[in-house]
């Protein structure tokens, strides 16, 4: 399902943040989507002379080494031996913690009588939020494994997450006393404040809980976890914040026909701009016909700048031709903003191809920005090639273009695979000295020999004085020994 490491690469250089990033770098790695913040080893010890300190230190250096059964054992003592220790509470966590790396049903079914030990005796344990989601882990594990117990667990969990919370009972507005005629009519109550960021919303034990059974859920059987991820998407509470952004990213994990319809309803949808910016990234991931339809629907209908743009980045990173027409589209549409559509350029340069390039010249001579003109001359120039570079050479030799794009042209080509031949013939047929200027620093960075060649050329033999010292300057520049005999001949001629 998912498209390899260049959406992790592009949509890092496109400044995708935000909850982007660890759902990127799970779809990028395929590794299970971690529903708790702990890390693998506990916090050093902070309570000096505190009576279960040893043994908690002896079962950190266990877990530590990943001697997970006596790293359980030990934990298991700090709580037992000493109950009102400072580490008591978090140490059956960490007990639950190594019995679920060790991996059997007996150690997670022990596993889960940890964590309800530290729920009954410990509410208000600092590692509470993450026992919630270890808990979803396990109860998900068995349920795999086929207990019973565990799949009611994971699945009555994960339709409270469809099941939107009772409103409150509005209150009743006191009546006035005695009305007064011509009062004016009470406001309408402000729409609910934004939620809070991802972070602050998830951060409690029900949310943990509910993510992690929503996960245990699809992993089990993806059929039974759709409609109750369509239930969790059609919530608009702010309380189902986290469970819808969460749930996108489920959706477009399966397998199964159906997921764009879905994710382009969210898209459209969706009253969280996060949530509908991640509904259209995760289409880029569906590899199908319809996602790339999907794609296009929103870019001819959404007003959203950075929607757009993020549906831009996604059907670039789609390779059919149904994709690449809907770009080509976007990128001629005049009335769009010029910012969306140097994306849409730049996007189609990265993707490359004979058909992308061919659009790409041809799209230069329909444009009026220049801007505009400026990214197509750097797409084209990255796609490297000999037809590119001479396009690139013959746009540096028209005069009717303005100076300024020339001068990129020349820049670009000899950035790309432009021969040191024809760069070098080009001196003497382009005349003005801005244009030669840039010559001259386009030889600069070239490796060839020729390039020095021409470079002392002109330092020797250039009527402009001007051209001559740019010349030097840039053979003080070389490593090339000739470079430096060129100067010693300059400096010492009569």
């Amino acid at each position: 399902m998912f498209r390899g490491p260049l959406g992790v690469i592009a949509a890092a250089a496109m400044g995708l943040g935000g909850s982007w990033a660890p759902a990127i770098q799970t779809a990028a790695h395929g590794v299970e989507v971690s529903m708790g913040g702990a890390d693998s080893v506990p916090p050093a010890p902070w309570v000096r002379g505190d009576p279960g300190d040893s043994l908690y230190r002896a079962a950190r250096e266990a877990l530590d080494r990943r001697d997970y059964r006596k790293a359980a054992d030990l934990f298991a003592q700090v709580s037992a031996r000493y109950p009102t220790s400072a580490y008591a509470a978090d140490a059956l966590y960490w007990r639950a913690f190594s019995l679920y790396r060790l991996g059997g049903t007996p150690q997670l079914r022990e596993a889960l009588q940890s964590l309800a030990a530290q729920r009954q005796g410990f509410p208000q344990a600092a590692t509470r939020g993450d026992a919630a989601a270890l808990e979803g882990r396990i109860q998900g594990e068995l349920g795999r494994r086929g207990n019973p117990a565990a799949v009611a667990y994971v699945d009555s969990v994960a339709q409270r997450a469809a099941a939107p919370p009772m409103p409150p009972r509005p209150a009743r507005p006191a009546r006035p006393a005695m009305p007064v005629p011509g009062s004016p009519v009470p406001p309408t109550p402000p729409a609910p404040p934004t939620p809070p960021d991802e972070d602050s919303q998830c951060a409690d034990d029900e949310a943990d809980t509910r993510l992690a059974a929503l996960n245990a859920l699809q992993q089990m059987d993806d059929a039974r976890a759709r409609p109750i991820l369509k239930r969790v998407l059609a919530r608009r509470d702010p309380a189902s914040l986290c469970l819808r952004r969460k749930a996108v990213f489920l959706i477009a994990q399966e397998d199964a026909a159906g997921a764009e319809e879905i994710l382009l309803e969210t898209a459209r949808t969706d009253p969280d701009h996060e949530v509908r910016e991640q509904a259209v990234f995760w289409l880029s991931q569906v590899d199908t016909d319809k996602a790339v339809a999907a794609l296009d629907s929103i870019l001819r209908t959404t007003k959203d700048r950075s929607l757009q743009e993020k549906a831009v980045f996604a059907l670039s990173q789609h390779d059919g031709a149904l994709a690449r027409q809907s770009l080509h589209g976007y990128a001629e549409r005049a009335e769009l903003p010029e910012e969306t559509r140097e994306k849409v350029i730049f996007w189609i340069g990265q993707q490359g191809g004979k058909d992308n390039e061919g659009f790409l010249r041809t799209l230069y001579g329909r444009l009026k920005e220049e801007g505009l003109r400026e990214k197509v001359l750097f797409s084209v120039s990255q796609a490297g090639g000999q037809d590119n570079s001479r396009w690139l050479l013959g746009i540096a030799r028209d005069s009717a273009q303005p100076l300024e794009l020339r001068k990129k042209a020349l820049f670009w080509a000899g950035q790309s695979d432009a021969s040191i031949n024809d760069l070098t013939a080009l001196y003497a047929s382009t005349p003005g000295r801005e244009m030669r200027e840039q010559l001259v620093f386009v030889y600069s960075q070239r490796d060839e020999p020729a390039a020095v060649d021409k470079l002392i050329e002109i330092a020797r033999k250039d009527p402009d004085p001007e051209l001559r010292k740019k010349a030097l300057f840039w053979l003080g520049q070389s490593d090339d020994p000739r470079a430096a005999k060129a100067l010693q001949d300059v400096i010492e001629q009569p």
